[in-house]
């Protein structure tokens, strides 16, 4: 299936596609059709025929030229052999088909299973940063070239500090509220004095580095693992976009071996996985480190998740557990310096083994 999934909402049996739509594709009449965990305002279904499994998506309101072009991008990907899942012509060849003003499309169904970052082996690591890069080299040859120098807008650390100060004037004070809301206020001023001291640490706006086409979601959800500890598919390819290639590799190492307590990033893992990308898409130190610099001041300055744990309001921000920033900020140079490792002479002379390669 080409999305991950969230177990927050499930849809009801009455919840059915279109009855004529399955079909506009050639599959066969339908065994059953089931519909999947969603979230808010999606629909999808698993599909079974005697030709097999499959994964139908639906879009409320679908970006036709957004969607084409996505398709255009994974079917040239599928092709080239990357694993990637390219989805299905319906007859007289469309891959986006329309109901009721809704938009439709149909894939294989996708077997295999999530694995964690930190579950996999330093080979397992350096294997999947060679695909990411394997799938950046692709993408840059499929697609257009894009803009060398991008405007990038950079989070301001006063805006954030504006938040965070109004976060906190909804806390009880010292002894008036709960345990909870002594942690929360704790938490916040943890972040104000951060941002306070970090302040003259902000990137610039302009972003002078290797830039294309990026998966725009390349995290644990969006990858499924067969019985030989291969990538299977990669999903997620609605979050297609375009930036600094360097960027993808830090959030996507920053998201795939950060840790759940204070110990922050498994570094080791982060590099073999920056070694892999590099075996595959060359990019240099500087280009790494200005982007773990900007990933840094981003999640600084970012308050949402503060809001969603400990004000319990929406919006995650979608960047990890708050209690990395505090690590992140206290290992700011350790960081920039074990993220650029695989592009250093020591680094290559450096034995790959350890317990962890298999």
């Amino acid at each position: 299936m080409p999305t991950s999934h969230s177990t927050e909402t499930r849809q009801g049996a009455d919840a059915e596609p279109p009855p004529r739509l399955l079909r506009r594709w050639d599959i066969g009449a339908p065994d059953a059709v089931g519909p999947l965990p969603a979230g808010p305002g999606r629909r999808c279904w698993r599909v079974d025929t005697a030709a097999g499994a499959f994964f139908l998506r639906e879009y409320a309101e679908p970006d036709r030229r957004r969607l084409l072009f996505q398709h255009t991008v994974t079917t040239a990907l599928d092709a080239a052999g990357l694993p990637v899942l390219a989805p299905l012509q319906a007859r007289g060849g469309r891959t986006l088909l329309t109901a009721a003003g809704r938009g439709y499309v149909l894939y294989p169904w996708v077997g295999g299973r999530g694995r964690g970052g930190l579950e996999l082996t330093f080979g397992g690591c350096e294997a999947l940063g060679g695909l990411l890069g394997r799938l950046h080299a692709a993408l840059d040859e499929l697609t257009a070239p894009v803009q060398q120098s991008m405007l990038v807008p950079t989070p301001r650390a006063a805006d954030a500090s504006a938040a965070v100060a109004e976060m906190l004037r909804d806390v009880p004070g010292d002894g008036d509220g709960t345990d909870f809301d002594a942690l929360t206020a704790r938490r916040l001023r943890e972040r104000r004095d951060l941002l306070a001291e970090f302040a003259g640490h902000q990137p610039p706006d302009i972003e002078v580095s290797t830039v294309g086409h990026l998966n725009g979601a390349f995290d644990a959800d969006h990858l499924r693992y067969g019985g030989s500890g291969n990538v299977t598919a990669v999903l997620g390819w609605d979050g297609l976009t375009t930036g600094p290639i360097a960027g993808e590799v830090v959030r996507a190492a920053a998201r795939l071996f950060a840790c759940d307590d204070e110990r922050g990033f498994d570094l080791d893992r982060v590099q073999a996985f920056v070694r892999g990308h590099r075996s595959a898409y060359p990019l240099d130190a500087g280009q790494i480190q200005a982007a773990v610099h900007r990933e840094w001041w981003e999640r600084l300055c970012d308050v949402a998740p503060l809001r969603h744990r400990y004000l319990g309001e929406d919006g995650t921000g979608g960047r990890g557990p708050a209690a990395l920033v505090a690590w992140w900020s206290a290992q700011l140079d350790r960081t920039l310096d074990a993220f650029a490792a695989p592009y250093t002479a020591v680094y290559a002379d450096a034995p790959d083994d350890g317990h962890a390669y298999g």
